[in-house]
């Protein structure tokens, strides 16, 4: 007997108009990425209701391609517009969500993603066919919107919010300690810990050498000589780090990123002193697919980790953990080394990272 699967056409519709909705949205990522690029959304969110000229004008841009834009952001519903007057506004509720004066609430930053991650869409599907990955050097502007996104979520509420909820480190700081920051990139949070903290003495790894450039040069800057940064591979780490060298080890986002997480995290054991913390800030998520599907930036995330932190990985042969390696993992892999005292904690302001507190 042959059974005939009836269709849901409630089902297919639905699927359908929500498929659309994706397209839309897509694009919509990639004209709200190039508002925040160009200074747009801030520019507009000073303004009155004004015509496409006057905010072409205002932004110093070409009236021509702002006019289109602005044609998205209407359809979008991300602008409101006057058909009579041919005035556009930003809504005041809506500036708060897109311009830089929205500190961690800038979604704008997280847009930057969609058109990065779209350049090596060719590169990546190769490896769905062929394994292997996408090398870091292929990704042009990651750095930047890194760098971006880092200031928003962790360096914009280091000194108010993340190190106080770290029992006693903001006095050990201030008394002077040895600290090291592993993946550092640009090196946004190290500097200003160290402009900080002057009596203790900070040292910055990353395997980016565009990245230590920028660290070293906004370290000079600002004339502090108790840093200093170095270009390092940090796949060994387990074997090159010194025994009980540092009393505060950090990591910014940046253990999933690495060919072996766990040869780095061997290594910050084996340098961290007895009595020394290790923080450790990575992804909120949990290893479990089924159990992100209510994440709300879960397919962001998945993205991200598919078009970059799980190929740059799997580039050097290595393990490919993933940006939503998620808090069973982690605990499993930081329970492996030794590590035997770990809480973790959450701040209102950052929906997308676990703040993790590890002792020995």
């Amino acid at each position: 007997m042959c059974l005939v699967h009836q269709i849901d056409t409630q089902k297919t519709e639905n699927f359908a108009e929500k498929l659309l909705g994706t397209l839309n949205q897509g694009a919509l990522s990639i004209m709200v990425s190039i508002g925040h690029r160009t200074g747009l959304f801030d520019v507009m969110s000073e303004l009155p209701p004004s015509t496409s000229t006057e905010i072409a004008q205002a932004a110093g841009l070409s009236e021509r391609y702002v006019r289109e834009w602005l044609g998205a952001m209407l359809t979008g519903f991300v602008v409101e517009y006057n058909p009579d007057t041919k005035k556009y506004h930003l809504p005041q509720e809506h500036a708060s969500f897109l311009t830089r004066k929205a500190a961690a609430n800038n979604i704008g930053v997280f847009a930057q993603y969609i058109p990065l991650l779209g350049t090596v869409e060719d590169k990546v599907i190769d490896c769905f066919k062929n394994g292997g990955g996408v090398s870091y050097s292929e990704y042009e502007r990651f750095q930047d919107v890194m760098s971006e996104d880092s200031n928003q979520s962790v360096v914009s509420s280091l000194l108010e919010v993340i190190l106080p909820a770290i029992p006693g480190i903001v006095d050990r700081l201030e008394e002077g300690i040895e600290v090291v920051d592993l993946g550092c990139g640009r090196g946004n949070a190290i500097n200003l810990m160290a402009k900080t903290f002057p009596k203790s003495n900070f040292l910055g790894y990353d395997l980016s050498e565009e990245a230590i450039d920028y660290a070293k040069a906004m370290a000079e800057k600002q004339a502090l000589k108790n840093v200093s940064f170095e270009v390092r591979d940090l796949t060994d780490y387990n074997i090159t780090a010194q025994q009980n060298k540092f009393d505060f080890v950090t990591t910014f986002d940046a253990v999933h990123d690495q060919a072996r997480p766990d040869n780095l995290l061997k290594g910050i054991y084996k340098s961290l002193k007895e009595n020394g913390v290790y923080l450790m800030q990575d992804i909120s998520a949990s290893s479990e697919q089924h159990k992100n599907v209510d994440h709300p930036i879960g397919t962001l995330l998945y993205t991200i980790s598919t078009m970059h932190c799980m190929t740059v990985s799997l580039a050097q042969g290595e393990m490919g953990l993933g940006t939503m390696w998620g808090r069973e993992k982690a605990l499993e892999m930081l329970r492996e080394v030794g590590f035997t005292k770990v809480e973790i904690k959450n701040f209102e302001h950052d929906i997308q990272n676990d703040y993790y507190i590890i002792k020995k």
